[in-house]
């Protein structure tokens, strides 16, 4: 196996392996989150590749969408920033601002090391504002989708 097929691999068996150790009402509370903003960036992707903002070409994701780093560490992330900092947005700011300084900085240098991602026309500022845009979106995204959640068992108790 070459070291670009090993490197993603690696990055969606590591970043799920952390999801045994979550606990399932969580994990199924923030599924929805996770995966609207994974359908998202994925479609973000494919974008921002015909417009030349960046290049993937991770072995294990034909065409436009780095799935290896959709499905693993961006998805996981955000289930875990979730669990961790939901209800305090303060907190969940912070934590996403961080997390995200580590994600547009040394994390794209490292996929672009091993030749798997790289930036174009956009760069890792540019990034880290558009995941920092993104995180708030989501967090009112969540808050919507647990007062749908409420609502609903309000009435179902009627």
């Amino acid at each position: 196996m070459n070291k670009k097929k090993a490197f993603s691999l690696y990055t969606i068996i590591i970043s799920w392996f952390s999801v045994l150790f979550m606990d399932k009402k969580s994990l199924i509370r923030y599924l929805p989150v996770a995966s609207f903003i994974n359908l998202f960036i994925s479609v973000f992707s494919v974008i921002a590749n015909k417009r030349k903002w960046w290049i993937n070409k991770n072995p294990f994701s034909p065409g436009n969408v780095d799935f290896s780093y959709i499905l693993g560490p961006y998805f996981v992330a955000t289930l875990w920033i979730f669990k961790l900092t939901y209800g305090n947005f303060p907190k969940y700011l912070i934590t996403n601002a961080l997390v995200n300084i580590i994600n547009a900085f040394p994390l794209a240098s490292i996929w672009g090391n091993f030749g798997i991602f790289k930036f174009k026309k956009i760069n890792h500022i540019s990034w880290y504002f558009i995941c920092v845009f993104l995180a708030i979106f989501i967090y009112g995204y969540q808050y919507i989708v647990e007062k749908i959640i409420i609502n609903k068992n309000k009435i179902e108790s009627v």
